[in-house]
């Protein structure tokens, strides 16, 4: 098997009973298979979509494939602050507790787009988006602490940069850089997160699925698409891609604020490991969004 010989094999009989997870972007792809391998162990899961028809669909798959699954579609837009204001109150009206925030849902390599906000669309969904969630849902994971939050990641952030002087890419867009920022982003919030929140039992991780064929690639040019799934059977599947996050969410005694990859530690760039752009990304974050975060 050409997927088994690329892509790392893990598993683990650890069990979820009584505890509750949210997957972002979980109607396809990684989001969809964490979801699923969650509910096997018994997790109650929310499933985060910004599209409710593909959110069911998700929910009534995994319902029909897992037995006595606990699953429910909560919709949920990262591109619109106010959409992610009325989820984290759903949840709190609804949910008495939160174990597992996986913050994977993203957009890559995009024609430049802003979100409701004005963010630009990938800096905005990908990390400022998840950001604000994490925020607004930070009592609920203090509350049923031992509570882990995951944050997903790409190797694309080894050739990012914070532009501080043009964030949102207003003065120039590259679609590639702009996506590598958001994934540094990521790993940096990753980074802070877990100093600020380690007394209050949360710990962060930062995940690299890998090269994984899911429906990411849509952005991009059709003759690169057609490559990639030509040759889609040396890139992991959604399954394969999402061992790292469920490493993360299961495994005991991990590093907070470790950068993840192949179910292991990993390096991440020099870039990626600055406290000091962590601050201060930190900093610009509460501003943009309007929040206050000690």
């Amino acid at each position: 098997c050409f997927r088994s010989f690329y892509a790392k094999q893990w598993s683990s009989d650890i069990r979820l009973d009584g505890k509750t997870a949210i997957v972002t972007g979980a109607n396809s792809g990684i989001g969809k298979a964490t979801a699923k391998d969650l509910a096997m162990r018994g997790a109650h899961v929310v499933l985060a979509c910004r599209d409710m028809e593909k959110a069911e669909k998700a929910v009534a798959d995994i319902m029909r494939e897992v037995e006595s699954a606990s699953v429910v579609a909560m919709k949920l837009d990262l591109a619109d602050t106010k959409s992610i204001c009325e989820f984290a109150e759903n949840i709190y009206n609804t949910e008495q507790s939160l174990h597992f925030l996986i913050n994977n849902a993203g957009v890559a390599i995009c024609p430049y787009q802003t979100t409701a906000d004005g963010f630009e669309m990938q800096f905005g969904v990908n990390y400022l988006g998840h950001f604000l969630l994490t925020y607004l849902l930070l009592d609920l994971l203090k509350y049923s602490a031992p509570s882990r939050v995951i944050n997903l990641g790409s190797i694309a952030h080894l050739i990012g940069k914070i532009n501080f002087e043009d964030v949102n890419s207003e003065k120039r867009y590259h679609a590639t850089r702009a996506y590598a920022q958001s994934k540094l982003a990521n790993t940096l919030f990753t980074r802070e997160l877990a100093r600020r929140v380690e007394d209050f039992g949360i710990t962060a991780y930062a995940v690299d699925p890998g090269k994984v064929s899911t429906e990411i690639i849509r952005h991009l040019r059709r003759s690169l698409q057609l490559f990639l799934r030509t040759f889609a059977f040396v890139m992991k599947t959604p399954a394969e891609g999402s061992y790292t996050t469920l490493f993360c969410a299961v495994t005991p005694d991990l590093e907070s604020g470790g950068y993840y990859r192949d179910c292991a530690p990993a390096t991440c760039s020099r870039a990626a490991s600055d406290d000091r752009t962590a601050c201060k990304l930190w900093a610009l974050s509460c501003q943009l969004l309007g929040i206050c975060w000690d």
